[in-house]
């Protein structure tokens, strides 16, 4: 009988790639076991008590970064680019909100790719789908295609450096809030930025007043990051969960936060029973579809104790079902004891393609989106957590609208995405402030 952290093995299981070389998978998740931990058991307990503050009401989460990272990605330029835009975002949010923002990266790890199909049909071929840089390659061809478990190991060790520049940029004074001004350098010109200045200045203004009162800024010199992935490829993710010294209970050492997509959050799937089994806080993406007996299920599943900052509900809806289909959720959670931290994806539930091809998304969808989520909460009397968007730091052209008014000609100019939109640098900026008028309104 196969118990505790294995016993996914025994379970039905989504979304896991056709290795050709099953010897090969177990050699590379062999090494992986050897290699250390990206994250450390006490930064996962810290960050579970921040979270806790959030679903009391205390505290918003800002969630944001690449929808699939990719090994040629992983620059320091656009690395820093994706961390100084969530910097930005959260200092518009904290200033507009009055409120601590603990900031989370779609970094370091959101390798992997859920597909809706198996395989694509391009020209008359067929090959397997990208399955996302941990698994195989995006040129279409078989060789690219084939899934390689030697991509297992490279995600690690690309995994490692990204968080080993995350932890110096958060850590050794580039995050410094007397920094404001310059995250905005190397970013282009624009109304977005413009405002983004004028905060600066008011919190550059607060801070000489302090100084001057005598506060000590030492603790302002650095910041908290924390990365999250979906936990979607049980080869890199098993092997990475190790048994905590401390308490003799497994952590998830691959990332601080994983989270269970739309298409593996079955109760009786493999990866809610291996995520059940694990101390990292652990999120739950729910669409419109979700009934309330699932949600309480899932809570029961994931949550038995009720503890604060464990569970994160992360809702895509759509902008034109929210209204409808979150209100009886956020009902039936606050008849219940659970005390989940809700948050929003305005992303994954707004998707459109273009005549011409492109898979793009409408920023006054996502805008609208936002929107709903704050509206069914006011209407409940629940609080509204934080978001949970996919960004970049460049200068993309892969989302309609905001005030550049991105149409559907432009996107061609500079998309660079291998899955799915992201909001470009200045879109994150002006979701930031609509974000921070939301909850400074509440």
């Amino acid at each position: 009988m196969i118990a505790g952290l294995d016993y996914w093995r025994t379970l039905p299981i989504k979304q896991q790639p056709t290795w050709p070389d099953a010897g090969a998978v177990a050699a590379a998740s062999a090494e992986l076991s050897t290699q250390p931990p990206l994250v450390f058991a006490g930064e996962v307990d810290i960050l579970r008590d921040r979270l806790a503050q959030a679903a009391a009401g205390h505290a918003f989460l800002l969630q944001g970064g690449d929808c699939a990272e990719t090994f040629s990605g992983a620059t320091a330029e656009q690395i820093r680019n994706r961390v100084k835009t969530v910097l930005q975002m959260a200092v518009v949010l904290t200033y507009g909100a009055s409120m601590p923002v603990i900031k989370m990266g779609r970094m370091a790890g959101q390798f992997a790719k859920p597909r809706s199909s198996d395989f694509e049909t391009r020209g008359g071929v067929t090959l397997p789908a990208y399955r996302g840089d941990i698994v195989n390659g995006y040129d279409f061809t078989p060789e690219s295609r084939e899934a390689d478990p030697a991509r297992l190991v490279k995600g690690y060790h690309t995994a490692a450096s990204t968080l080993n520049l995350i932890r110096a940029f958060t850590q050794g004074g580039f995050a410094d809030l007397r920094q404001v001004h310059s995250w905005n350098q190397g970013f282009a010109a624009n109304p977005a930025n413009q405002r983004y200045e004028k905060v600066a200045k008011e919190i550059d203004r607060a801070i000489k007043f302090m100084i001057a009162c005598g506060a000590d800024f030492e603790a302002m010199r650095r910041t908290e990051f924390y990365t999250s992935h979906e936990g979607l490829l049980m080869d890199y993710e098993r092997p990475m969960t190790r048994i905590d010294s401390r308490t003799g209970t497994p952590y998830n050492t691959s990332a601080h936060f994983i989270w269970i997509g739309e298409r593996t959050r079955d109760l009786d799937g493999a990866h809610v029973d291996f995520l059940s089994r694990v101390r990292n806080p652990i999120g739950v993406k729910l669409g419109p579809s979700t009934s309330a007996d699932d949600m309480l299920r899932l809570v029961d599943k994931l949550d038995p104790n009720r503890e604060p900052g464990r569970l994160t509900f992360i809702t895509r809806m759509g902008a034109g079902k929210v209204r409808d289909a979150l209100p009886p959720l956020l009902e039936a959670i606050k008849a219940s004891e659970a005390k989940p931290l809700w948050i929003t994806d305005p992303m994954h539930g707004n998707g459109v393609t273009t005549p011409t091809g492109y898979k793009t998304r409408r920023f006054d969808d996502v805008v609208d989106e936002v929107r709903g989520f704050f509206e069914a909460h006011r209407a409940v009397g629940t609080h509204p957590g934080g978001v949970h968007v996919e960004l970049t730091g460049d200068d993309v052209t892969e989302c309609l609208g905001g005030s550049e008014h991105i149409d559907e000609a432009d996107l061609a100019t500079r998309y660079e995405s291998l899955c799915d939109p992201r909001l470009n640098h200045m879109q994150s900026l002006e979701l930031a402030f609509l974000v921070a008028e939301e909850l400074a309104a509440r």
